[in-house]
């Protein structure tokens, strides 16, 4: 038997504080949404983003 391939799909990170979209991901499906402190230029600081797809 033949295992299904999930292929890999863009997702981007979405700053909490501005709702920018400051950086893009290629994730397999599935599993929990990241949440990861990751820099904003705009604010200039570090900033907790969520996933999100377009």
């Amino acid at each position: 038997m033949a295992k299904s391939k999930k292929k890999a799909e863009t997702i981007f990170l979405v700053c909490e504080e501005t709702g920018q979209y400051n950086y893009t991901l290629r994730k397999k499906p599935g599993g929990e949404k990241l949440r990861l402190k990751k820099y904003n230029p705009s604010l200039r600081k570090h900033t907790w983003h969520t996933e999100k797809k377009k």
